[in-house]
């Protein structure tokens, strides 16, 4: 997301760093992998935005946000067969709603089944399938696609 590899790791020790020393108070959190999947958010937004960058301009060329929009290609390829241009499907991605972004990235760049993405988000996991069939029917929306049910929805 940062688009450059030292930049990454010390957000990653930023947030290590703010774990370790409010650790009690962590695992006092209704889930402390939720709670540390959003401080991992906030802290690249916060980066972002002091070094000047956009979030959404930066996320269009970060190599991890191409890697979800190949994923989810490869998940809706024959829907996405017509589609002209890959930036359609940057911009979709990128207008949805948290949730349903958090669970794309979480499934189609880190490759997480649902239970574990239930786990991270501190939600069920048939919540995360929820989420994750909602996003794609907005991305077909945005791109003018047929929405058909998805194959692997049953995970």
């Amino acid at each position: 997301m940062l688009g450059d590899g030292q930049a990454a790791k010390a957000v990653v020790r930023r947030c290590f760093s703010h774990l370790a020393l409010n650790w009690r108070n962590v695992l006092r959190e209704e889930s402390p992998e939720a709670y540390a999947w959003k401080l991992l958010k906030l802290r690249v937004e916060t980066h972002l935005r002091l070094s000047g960058r956009p979030a959404q301009a930066q996320m269009v060329q970060s190599a991890a946000f191409q890697h979800t929009a190949r994923a989810t290609l490869e998940a809706m390829r024959c829907k996405f067969a017509a589609m002209e241009s890959a930036l359609g499907l940057y911009t979709a991605i990128a207008q949805l709603p948290e949730r349903q972004y958090d669970v794309i990235v979480l499934h189609y760049v880190l490759g997480y089944p649902s239970q574990r993405i239930a786990h991270i988000m501190g939600i069920r996991a048939d919540t995360v399938r929820s989420h994750r069939r909602l996003a794609r029917q907005r991305i077909a929306i945005e791109l003018g696609l047929p929405t058909a049910p998805a194959e692997d929805e049953k995970e």
